[in-house]
């Protein structure tokens, strides 16, 4: 007969504070990343068609422009092979210095692009390009200071600790729109000249200080005793694929909740301020302000609640519920009402869709043995997000020549909301399991199915 491999022995305790460093180091990180994400999409649906694609076909310059929003989703996937794999074997703080630091060189040299009128089709290559980069950078940001925090965190606070990365993305994203608020004012002829630059240049302060906070950072108990044992692997994408192929695919379906975002803060921003409904920029980006100022509170709640009564419960709140209040908040818009899109864009972003988003960081990455949860959380997370990256493209297709079919949209985002709750529905509970007991479940199964019996 066979005899079960042991259970790992607990590993040493993290140094005193180290849990609320990682936290804020993952938030800085999360907030760059994010202050980008939300600059890029504002820009894509208000100034990027005008300065580097062809005006006089303002439906084509707007749909190419979505396009190049989504084509750093497309790059993700490939970067999470690559950091996955080296935050795996030599660990997570030193992804999370590298991606910090492509993350703001990237965003900073945006704002250094010559326009089309300057350069002609080399301007939206060049656009491409950098898109790129920040597309390679976030692959790794979100999973190694997902795994950072995590593996940091006492073990009945993981969803807590592990919520700063999400909050993180809120943080940036009001950050962004505060912003952009003064600089979208500014008279047209300036505003397309010089006055969008300034946003993309700010982000090296940013940079700057996470670089400060994450050097300081020490490396995570759990990464630190796999390596002194001898247990990281080789090849961990292969172990990935082999040990935990099934959760792989639950944090790709998972993922491509992250639809619901592009779809709030890059399409509806386009539709609202569209000829259809005629809303202005400035109070459209103050429906974005403040649904993300809510969502800094409700995320850690969602997320302590989930320390509570379990990842599962609360990741299905936001998942079915952001079907339906998306719903709603579309509908909103259609109506020209801004009281009633302000209140319901608050409710579907900043309260409802905040239960899977700031639940996801722990959810998925508890799903993972330490030797590979970078890995996990990179490919899988990254490569549901590359859908999610260009559901704001096929919306625009969705919504017809006049851009103004919310319907047909807001059952496409709700129709993207379905895989994330199956994933949830056949997904472990995790939440009690002891952090060095992680993703073994998968690993003793894999090892049993290939053990000879004697």
């Amino acid at each position: 007969m066979s005899v079960p491999a042991p259970a790992p022995a607990p590993g040493p305790a993290a140094p005193p504070g180290q849990p609320w460093k990682a936290a804020t180091a993952a938030w800085i990180g999360s907030a760059l990343e994010y202050y980008d994400f939300f600059l890029y999409g504002s820009a894509a649906a208000l100034i990027f068609p005008k300065v580097f694609f062809d005006a006089s076909d303002p439906a084509t310059a707007t749909l190419l422009s979505l396009a190049t929003f989504g084509v750093a989703y497309a790059a993700r996937p490939l970067g999470a092979l690559v950091l996955g794999h080296v935050g795996d074997r030599l660990g997570r703080k030193k992804i999370m210095v590298f991606t910090l630091m492509l993350m703001g060189l990237s965003t900073f040299l945006i704002g250094c692009l010559p326009t089309r009128a300057q350069v002609g089709t080399l301007a939206p290559v060049l656009l491409v390009l950098c898109r790129v980069l920040q597309g390679v950078s976030a692959a790794g940001e979100q999973a190694s200071a997902g795994s950072m925090s995590l593996e940091h965190a006492p073990p009945d606070r993981r969803g807590f600790f592990t919520s700063f990365t999400l909050s993180g993305t809120q943080g940036g994203q009001l950050i962004a729109t505060l912003v952009f608020i003064p600089v979208a004012q500014l008279p047209e002829e300036q505003l397309l000249s010089w006055g969008w630059r300034v946003p993309f240049w700010l982000s090296v302060a940013v940079a700057v200080v996470g670089w400060v906070v994450r050097r300081r950072l020490h490396e995570t108990p759990a990464f630190a005793r796999q390596a002194a044992d001898g247990g990281v692997a080789r090849l961990p994408l292969a172990v990935l694929l082999r040990e935990h192929w099934a959760d792989v695919l639950r944090v790709i379906a998972g993922a491509l909740i992250a639809s619901v975002s592009t779809v709030f803060t890059v399409w509806a921003l386009a539709y609202a301020t569209s000829d259809a409904v005629g809303m202005s920029r400035t109070a459209m980006l103050w429906v974005g302000a403040l649904a993300n100022l809510v969502a800094l509170g409700a995320i850690p709640l969602w997320a302590t609640l989930s320390d509570r009564i379990g990842r599962r419960p609360v990741y299905l709140v936001g998942a079915v519920g952001s079907a339906v209040a998306m719903t709603g908040y579309l509908w909103a818009i259609s109506t020209g009402s801004y009281p009633l899109t302000l209140l319901l864009g608050v409710v579907a972003f900043g309260i409802v869709y905040s239960a899977a988003n700031g639940v996801w960081p722990a959810f998925y990455g508890e799903m993972f043995a330490t030797r590979v949860r970078l890995s996990g959380l990179a490919i899988g997370t990254q490569t549901g997000f590359a859908v999610a990256g260009f559901a704001v493209t096929f919306a625009a297709e969705i919504a017809g020549p006049g851009g103004d079919d919310w319907a047909a949209v807001a059952l496409f985002t709700a129709a993207l909301c379905v895989p994330p709750a199956l994933a949830a529905l056949t997904a472990r509970e995790t939440h009690r399991v002891p952090t060095e007991l992680l993703g073994e479940r998968a690993t003793r199964e894999a090892s049993r199915r290939e053990r000879v019996p004697a």
